[in-house]
């Protein structure tokens, strides 16, 4: 009987014990014995990177938290792949980026989007401290405050600039082969995504819409009203400037190009780990036949050179100004268990007739070739590229 009980005891405390013991090696990979390590750990490589944040965190001269290493190991692995467009956000940041303030926010009045060395400069908003004190699109700063740029995800550059209303800031800037600093008092920036006026050329009255970005989840109704208000105002031509466009998300896209294309393959994605995907206009059409130009320069990318290459080449627009940015791939936000997100490049896009934009991987390609050649500055008569783009749209609506 007694020798019954013990091997029942047994049959209970040794599984238990192993099961303990499994649990706290599950824990502390790094402390298995290596032929047991390389049997029940599944990537050798999370053996390594536990190994080094645990020796980190347990021997470092100061206390650290694990989380913080994790977030620098993550930022790591995303900044190794030397890709302009990837980061990585915090819980903290990708918590900010899903609930942005309600309130209008305190800043220079510029719309940036990540670039090697810093944050490029795609749009000055009229009026603006930025604009008062001669920033410029095209312009790269480099550091704020006199903090390097260099190795800091695009979140946490902005905040930089970002601050209370009155207070100063300092941006370093590269423009070509010089290099300028402003100081700039922050104040608060509210201005309309979208801006709509009536113009006239050769005696024809034509309406101009402004889209500086696609990056708002609905831009595409703020367009399509604006449309609809100047075709009740009797315009016989549109002129859509996407000029500084730095793109944004690809369904607004497609919308936006939907309400000037009847029909038709806008753009088709295609990923390593995805399928093929063509997306088409929606067919919730308003203005097919009315005369069109795309206003665009070197800083029209991502979804705007979508939305200008499908208008292109089927024929729907002319195209005004410079050559576009050159961007051929798109990314994706992944959101992680630990509340952060990564921002991945999955794969590259092609115009309708399989074009890709972009150079051999995340290089900057030849762009898309406007129909009009314009190029931008000063003229006699005020902004050159919306004069031809005017123009233009006159001679169609004769």
């Amino acid at each position: 009987m007694r020798a019954m009980l013990t091997k029942r005891a047994l049959a209970v405390l040794v599984p238990l014990a192993l099961l303990c013991l499994g649990l706290w090696w599950g824990g502390h990979p790094s402390d298995m014995p290596s032929f047991l390590r390389s049997a029940f750990v599944a990537n050798a490589h999370d053996v390594v990177i536990d190994e080094a944040l645990s020796d980190i965190q347990s021997d470092y001269f100061h206390p650290v938290g694990r989380s913080g290493l994790v977030n620098g190991a993550i930022a790591g692995a995303v900044a190794s792949l030397a890709d302009p467009y990837a980061e990585y956000q915090t819980p903290h940041e990708y918590n900010d980026f899903n609930n942005p303030p309600s309130h209008p926010f305190a800043g220079v009045g510029i719309d940036v989007n990540p670039a090697s060395g810093g944050l490029s400069v795609q749009e000055v908003i009229p009026g603006s401290p930025a604009a008062k004190a001669g920033v410029q699109p095209g312009d790269l700063i480099t550091a704020v405050g006199g903090r390097s740029l260099h190795s800091l995800t695009s979140k946490r550059a902005l905040a930089l600039i970002r601050g209370r209303p009155g207070s100063k800031v300092t941006l370093a800037i590269r423009r070509g082969a010089h290099a300028l600093t402003f100081r700039l008092t922050r104040r608060l920036i509210s201005t309309p995504v979208v801006d709509a006026s009536v113009q006239s050329s050769h005696g024809v009255r034509i309406g101009v819409i402004a889209l500086p970005t696609f990056d708002v989840p609905g831009v595409h109704a703020d367009v399509e009203q604006n449309l609809q208000l100047l075709l009740h105002q009797g315009v016989r031509g549109i002129v859509l400037d996407l000029r500084n466009n730095g793109g944004g998300l690809v369904t607004e896209a497609q919308l936006v190009v939907s309400l000037f294309l009847r029909s038709g393959v806008i753009v088709t994605t295609r990923g390593r780990s995805q399928a093929a995907t063509t997306i088409r206009a929606t067919g919730d059409v308003i203005a097919p036949r009315i005369p069109l130009a795309v206003l665009v320069n070197r800083n029209t990318a991502s979804a705007a050179e979508i939305a200008t290459g499908a208008l292109q080449e089927h024929h729907r627009a002319i195209i005004v100004g410079t050559r576009t940015y050159g961007k051929g791939v798109f990314q994706e936000i992944r959101p992680l268990s630990n509340g952060g997100a990564i921002v991945v490049t999955v794969g590259r896009y092609y115009l309708p007739n399989g074009t890709n934009l972009g150079g051999t991987g995340l290089r900057r390609g030849p762009g898309i070739k406007p129909n009009v050649s314009v190029a931008a500055g000063p003229g006699a008569h005020g902004d050159p590229q919306l004069n031809a783009a005017l123009a233009a749209v006159a001679a169609q609506a004769h």
